[in-house]
């Protein structure tokens, strides 16, 4: 965990963010607003994050297609902030165009949480920001176990975005509580047998297509990303 102003995360992802908006940027690719307003944003800052919010858009887009989530990643912190403390940040209107004014935010960081929070609370959408972070929570744990414990993986921000979304809180409790019962499914997996269950230890091709078939999901098609 490091609170430095550049996140390291990785290559591929740094080259991305950094040529849309020099420090962030909306990953159109990975999200489903397709330049129109979106339901949540799902943004994130490091490398275990960055890749647990990726394979967290897709499960809440498998019970509900026509939810509406955009992407998008940060790797200069500073870019949060206000632009009258540093020159080079974001205005408030470029801010609430990658953000939004008022739709809710999802921000699964690699530190500890209240560093974001103290970057956004002066903009006027940093109250609808919902952090996600280190909380100092962990054993002799699998790696997605260390996840769980500190809530930055995939299944508990896919329950985030359905409680963050109110047209889906009072939609949503059964698929809640099926991820629920999965994350149960992969702590025992973990006591177990000393790993994460082979359906979430990848995120691509048929290790994809194994963890949506254990949540009810239909497969589309196979995704390069890979979340270990």
């Amino acid at each position: 965990m490091t609170s430095s102003r550049i996140c390291s995360i990785c290559p591929w992802t740094t080259r991305s963010a950094i040529a849309q908006r020099k420090g962030l940027g909306i990953w159109n690719w990975a999200g489903s607003d397709a330049d129109i307003e979106p339901d949540l944003v799902m943004a994130n800052a490091g490398d275990v994050p960055t890749m647990q919010a990726l394979a967290a858009t897709d499960l809440p887009r498998g019970y509900f297609s026509d939810l509406r989530i955009r992407l998008v990643n940060v790797v200069d912190l500073y870019r949060l902030m206000p632009d009258d403390d540093y020159d080079h940040d974001l205005s408030n209107a470029d801010f609430d165009a990658i953000f939004t004014s008022d739709k809710p935010v999802i921000f699964n960081f690699h530190g500890y949480p209240s560093l974001i929070r103290k970057r956004v609370y002066r903009r006027d959408g940093g109250r609808h920001f919902h952090v996600r972070g280190y909380q100092e929570h962990g054993n002799i744990d699998t790696p997605l176990g260390l996840a769980i414990r500190n809530r930055i993986e995939r299944l508990n921000l896919a329950i985030d975005a359905i409680e963050c979304v109110p047209r889906l809180r009072a939609i949503g409790a059964y698929v809640q509580e099926r991820i629920r019962e999965n994350i149960a499914r992969c702590q025992r997996f973990a006591w177990e047998e000393g790993c994460d269950p082979p359906d979430y230890a990848g995120w691509t091709g048929a290790a994809r297509r194994a963890a949506r078939s254990a949540l009810g999901l239909k497969y589309a098609a196979d995704d390069p990303v890979r979340v270990a």
